[in-house]
């Protein structure tokens, strides 16, 4: 058997927060439980969107919850030759086009009607590199650890952006190659990627390489029914111990492994020791999302 090998991978965008620690917090535990590697992944392919010192705050908040990776940290910024090898493999198959389309010519519809895949467009345009959802693994089934069985077409999701115009990597070509080449076994990560899962199992089957098992989460949710995220700017997870104590054992009450109340004031180390030895996903409601309480999100740190 394959060893266990799992992995978080943030955008650094902008510092952690609830919703990120309960992800980053899973799969810890997942891959800790199995015996296996934790490994980090610093996902920056699009560099204006991720400020200079947005990675450094969250190595900070991982370490203050204890949460420490094994090895070297992957950061997707240095990939370029990786993701032009993968995509030139696409294109000696006939499944990645050009598409000079802009978004605003197909606002109508409800995902990219293809218009560019018999290569009729605009030359003088810029243009992004696409995968045809009409060719190669059709439909796409796998089994979720939490959610069961799971059946697309990927033609109803549409034709995936696999380059932008502006010559930045799509994360979909991105987060596939370095699984891959990472070794990764089990990916851990929440509800809102599940239906990206179809395009990745694409790639994976059309470049030869290996399938990892998935396991999607609920979504934690603010008081409005948003999904906690840094747009809808969400609290920053803090460093402080006095407040990463009660925050970590509010995560693993959300992730419902049920923590016994005399953990809430102990130590990092010592709530996830608890946590690894006790850790089953079977507990886990399957929910698309969740709501938080405003206490458990809310924790500040005045550092």
């Amino acid at each position: 058997m394959t060893p266990y090998r799992g992995r978080f991978a943030p955008t650094p965008s902008g510092a952690l927060h609830f919703g990120s620690l309960i992800a980053a917090l899973a799969s810890f535990l997942d891959a800790r439980r199995a015996g296996g590697q934790w490994l980090l992944r610093i996902e920056d392919i699009d560099p204006p969107r991720c400020p200079p010192e947005a990675a450094d705050t969250i190595l900070r908040q991982l370490e203050a919850f204890g949460l420490h990776w094994d090895g070297s940290i992957r950061c997707q910024s240095e990939r370029n030759e990786a993701y032009a090898a993968a995509l030139e493999c696409l294109k000696s198959q006939g499944l990645a086009y050009p598409c000079s389309c802009s978004r605003k010519q197909w606002r109508d519809f409800p995902t990219y009607p293809g218009w560019c895949r018999q290569g009729v467009r605009e030359p003088d345009k810029p243009s992004a590199w696409r995968l045809r959802s009409d060719k190669g693994l059709r439909p796409v089934t796998w089994q979720d650890r939490l959610f069961g069985t799971q059946c697309f077409d990927p033609v109803e999701l549409g034709d995936v952006v696999l380059k932008r115009k502006d010559g930045l990597w799509a994360y979909q070509l991105a987060v596939v190659v370095d699984d891959a080449d990472q070794g990764i076994t089990d990916v851990v990560r929440g509800f809102d990627l599940l239906d990206n899962t179809p395009w990745q199992r694409q790639l994976q089957h059309a470049l030869g390489l290996p399938e990892p098992r998935y396991l999607h989460l609920p979504l934690i949710m603010n008081r409005d029914g948003q999904k906690l995220s840094k747009q809808n700017l969400a609290p920053a997870l803090p460093v402080m111990e006095r407040a990463v104590r009660p925050l970590l054992h509010r995560a693993l009450a959300a992730l419902d492994q049920a923590p016994p109340d005399s953990l809430a004031t102990a130590p990092a180390a010592e709530q996830l020791d608890w946590a690894i030895a006790h850790w089953e996903v079977d507990r886990i409601r399957p929910e698309a999302t969740r709501q938080a309480a405003a206490a458990d999100m809310a924790a500040t740190d005045p550092s």
